[in-house]
């Protein structure tokens, strides 16, 4: 499996444009075969999302990393995951932050993820179930955010709890196809860039979409 995990970074993350160097030794030192149903262990280093239960998704590696890259992490941040899902893209986040908040809808999940994560010895995390949409405002302002699920617009709560200088990244649009939008706070409101196009799972809640 390190071989395989040694030419996914390779071939799909640094032979493509993922250029941090911290992000690439993340993504070298975390095991993505953990986070993957026992039926889909052959293609757990292949750059493509695979079904992890309840409607939901593993990201593809290739996402996982551009999202990451996007939050231009230095390990001081305090960071909001919403959709925490298989733990994987949380795992890569405990790597390269001080602390990681995190929420899913789907309490099987978030279950299965904790229980993964703290196998692996992660300990800089925090598991919540709720809707995402609305963030965890009991534990903000968070210097990162980063949405795992694709929503019409960038939930407002989130921008609220972002830090001013604070980086969110999120994918919005359609239900079918989004923009992943990096958007950066400041005192008179957000500026936000586009990364690329991309394909989530809807954002379920209060201000995302409905069920």
């Amino acid at each position: 499996m390190e071989q395989l995990r040694g030419e996914m970074v390779a071939r799909d993350l640094a032979g493509r444009d993922i250029y941090d160097q911290q992000v690439l030794a993340a993504f070298q030192r975390v095991e993505r075969h953990r986070f993957v149903p026992e039926e889909f262990l052959n293609h757990a280093y292949d750059d493509r999302p695979l079904p992890i239960g309840g409607g939901q998704t593993i990201s593809q590696p290739y996402i996982v990393a551009l999202m990451t890259q996007c939050l231009r992490l230095n390990g001081e941040e305090r960071i909001l995951e919403v959709g925490t899902g298989s733990g994987y893209q949380t795992a890569i986040l405990a790597e390269l932050a001080w602390e990681v908040y995190t929420i899913e809808r789907i309490a099987s999940l978030s279950e299965r993820a904790q229980k993964t994560l703290a196998e692996l010895g992660y300990a800089n995390f925090h598991v919540f179930v709720g809707d995402g949409s609305q963030g965890l405002p009991q534990h903000a302002p968070f210097d990162r955010i980063i949405v795992t699920a694709a929503a019409p617009q960038p939930p407002a709560p989130l921008i609220e709890q972002l830090t001013v200088g604070g980086i969110m990244v999120v994918p919005t649009g359609s239900r079918v196809g989004q923009d992943l939008e990096v958007i950066t706070k400041n005192r008179d409101g957000f500026t936000t860039a586009t990364a690329c196009r991309c394909t989530f799972v809807p954002l379920i809640g209060e201000h995302g979409y409905e069920k």
